[in-house]
């Protein structure tokens, strides 16, 4: 077993003894295969998580407390959180655990309850606020990217759910934590979304925070898919600016790497191998993965025509997609395919959100940034971002 090349030095930090004894036991985070180490990827076993700190302190070795919003059904959380295997690479538990998370999808949540334990808060995102604590170290969440996406209604942030990314401000001001971070599509970049994407920029950077933006290609991190996403990292005023994770997948993960072991595997609901049969319809619904390149991106609003086996006469099945997006095969989907196929699709890559949380811990720890070139903020995005926008926002 290996772990993933890292300079943060994450496989280090112990859990301190003292840390569950100060926790009520209905806060705890149980197991996440029932007690029992789990299975990831193509073989392992990932430990069972452990408690959530009520009061953590990196200084003290506790620790960092996360509140999450858009958790879905937890893959950018269960990366923050580490402490899993994925095709044969161990992913060290990072010293981050979500004390509160919130979805307005309520077949979501149940998946993430599954896995996680009742932490999560099932409705509309302000007015599960309310129950949020006061305070949190890091502010996490992938905002409804479907009015953004190449693949939705580019309507920007006149769509209602792309406006969504407000509720991130809201909670980020109203906690003032050590950093956050926000994820969307790569769609977020292109040159018909510069001023929403300014003005996202602008009202993060307004709450005081040094704030970084790049696009990430989930398959140069290990994630057997290609799927370019943008992180929006911030820093509180004394904390260290943050800096990107490098890249480190020498070479990328195939499709057969990922999945070819269950080839051979009948079909097994428990296990969450199922798959559409829908026939061969236009564009993605006719398409075959390649098995000797990553896997092509994996969607949530794809109705059945998801992509083709690479050999099999036959769709891939939830367990392959959730394959292709880094999960381990301990994590357990509560719903049936449609809704699986969903969450699996509007989920963050476990394995390259552990990559990212391991770079703001470095950042919470003090280690130095990189120079600003290389964040992909440019000036076309900002042309027509309002006054002050650019406060905290590296410009290359």
């Amino acid at each position: 077993m290996s772990s993933p090349d890292s300079p943060y030095g994450i496989g280090s930090l112990p859990r301190p003894a003292s840390v569950g004894a100060e926790i009520p036991a209905s806060r705890k985070k149980p197991p996440l295969s029932g007690g029992a180490e789990r299975s990831g990827g193509s073989g392992g076993s990932p430990a069972a998580a452990g408690p959530t700190a009520s009061k953590p302190s990196a200084a003290t070795g506790g620790y960092l407390s996360v509140v999450s919003l858009f958790s879905g059904c937890g893959g950018m959380d269960l990366g923050f959180a580490g402490g899993f295997e994925f095709l044969g690479r161990r992913y060290p538990e990072t010293g981050m655990e979500v004390v509160w998370a919130n979805d307005a999808n309520p077949a979501a949540c149940d998946t993430y309850r599954l896995n996680f334990g009742d932490r999560v808060v099932t409705g509309d995102v302000y007015a599960a606020m309310a129950s949020m604590p006061p305070s949190a170290d890091l502010v996490i969440g992938g905002f409804p990217c479907q009015d953004i996406s190449v693949n939705g209604k580019m309507l920007g942030l006149d769509g209602k759910r792309s406006a969504l990314y407000a509720a991130i401000v809201e909670t980020v001001g109203r906690l003032g934590p050590r950093a956050f971070v926000a994820e969307n599509v790569g769609g977020i970049l292109m040159k018909r979304h510069a001023a929403a994407f300014a003005k996202i920029l602008s009202d993060f950077g307004d709450l005081g925070y040094s704030v970084h933006a790049r696009a990430y290609q989930a398959a140069d991190y290990g994630v057997p898919q290609t799927r370019t996403r943008v992180f929006i990292v911030g820093t509180r005023a004394d904390q260290a600016a943050f800096r990107p994770p490098r890249p480190t997948a020498g070479k990328r993960v195939t499709a057969r790497e990922a999945i070819g072991d269950l080839e051979a595997l009948e079909a097994d609901p428990g296990f969450s191998h199922v798959w559409s049969l829908a026939r061969e319809s236009p564009e993605q619904g006719s398409r075959r993965l390649l098995a000797d390149r990553p896997g092509f991106t994996v969607r949530a609003e794809c109705h059945g025509n998801i992509h083709f086996h690479y050999s099999l006469p036959r769709r891939i099945s939830m367990r392959e997609a959730a394959r292709l997006q880094s999960f381990p095969d301990g994590f357990r989907f509560a719903s049936k395919l449609r809704e699986t196929e969903r969450q699996i699709g509007n989920a963050v890559p476990p394995v390259l959100a552990w990559h990212v949380a391991a770079a703001v811990k470095a950042a919470l720890e003090g280690l130095s940034p990189l120079r600003a070139g290389n964040f992909l903020v440019t000036e076309r995005f900002l042309a027509q971002a309002p006054q002050g926008s650019r406060r905290g926002v590296p410009v290359v």
